[in-house]
């Protein structure tokens, strides 16, 4: 025996649902594309410092920049690649990708930019991040 459903024109859920179903299921990756978009980063403290390690592989030294405001921290990236395959004076086959990431990032203590230190080889970022020494507290006597 069937079972039989009501239609109703005017529930907007079902039809969201039909209309949706399937379409992000699968997400796609492209062979050959850097995996630039999700760089993993590790953060790790000391008393004087913050050490920041991140994975960004396939990019230039020169494409890299790092913000620093009191404390936050901004990574940003920027991968280019092109590659060719010529067979005589025919391109029979020709991809380039180019993309632009960053990721942010707030730590507990004030940032010293000048005795802060950054390091690249090898895909990873190391960013030495020392602490600004806090302030003496001063404390205001009662009238």
């Amino acid at each position: 025996m069937a079972n039989l459903t009501r239609y109703d024109p005017l529930n907007m859920d079902s039809v969201f649902d039909d209309f949706f179903k399937g379409f992000l299921v699968r997400p796609m990756r492209m062979e050959g594309v850097p995996k630039i978009a999700d760089f993993k980063m590790d953060v790790t403290e000391n008393d004087k410092s913050y050490v920041v390690k991140a994975d960004i592989p396939g990019v230039k030294k020169d494409d890299i920049h790092v913000a620093i405001e009191g404390n936050s921290v901004s990574i940003s990236a920027e991968a280019k690649q092109e590659s060719e395959q010529k067979e005589g004076d025919k391109v029979i086959h020709s991809e380039r990708y180019y993309g632009r990431v960053s990721r942010s990032f707030t730590l507990g203590s004030e940032i010293d930019e000048a005795q802060s230190q950054a390091k690249y080889a090898d895909g990873v970022l190391e960013l030495t991040l020392a602490k600004k020494s806090a302030a003496a507290t001063k404390t205001l006597a009662i009238q």
